[in-house]
């Protein structure tokens, strides 16, 4: 029998394959290339792949409580990005985003640790805990199991729109 940390886990890792897939062999310049070209609007693959990264990193560490791991094993630093360190991405500017410069090997970097610490914090979850109420950051009542689902869903959606990118510029 499969128990919810279980399955949690095995999500989680498919998040990490495709982060993996989407990287695999591109350059700087396709991680920066928007949809219609610069200066206009849509996500490029490298700010979609960051975001999602520091979603998982944030939600987890908060509903943990524990620290990030983009702060505390100083990948904001290795990074070197203008923003503050608890920057997600969320309700990000045109210029913010174009300001995400990386490369792939700091998001694949960063996309291990980040899946290390998540299977380490999920994989330990009880089915009971998954009813636990967090604080009431991102909404009253909400449990450790639907902010889970939720990150998924989130990660998922990002994930699929770099991999979507990916295949529009045939990279």
């Amino acid at each position: 029998m499969t128990t919810s940390a279980e399955l949690l886990v095995d999500h989680f890792g498919r998040i990490d394959e495709l982060v993996h897939e989407i990287l695999d062999g591109l350059t700087e310049a396709d991680l920066t290339r928007r949809p219609e070209g610069a200066g206009q609007p849509g996500n490029p693959i490298g700010w979609l792949v960051w975001h999602l990264l520091r979603v998982q990193d944030d939600h987890l560490a908060e509903a943990f409580d524990t620290g990030q791991i983009w702060i505390d094993d100083g990948w904001a630093e290795r990074f070197g990005l203008d923003l503050d360190p608890f920057d997600t991405g969320f309700e990000h500017t045109s210029a913010q985003v174009d300001a995400v410069r990386t490369t792939t090997g700091l998001l694949t970097g960063y996309g291990e640790a980040v899946h290390a610490r998540t299977v380490e914090l999920v994989g330990a979850l009880a089915d009971e805990d998954l009813s636990r109420i967090l604080p009431p950051t991102y909404g009253e009542g909400i449990s450790l199991g639907e902010r889970l689902v939720s990150v998924l869903g989130d990660d998922l959606q990002h994930a699929g729109q770099a991999a979507y990118l990916r295949g529009l510029f045939g990279v």
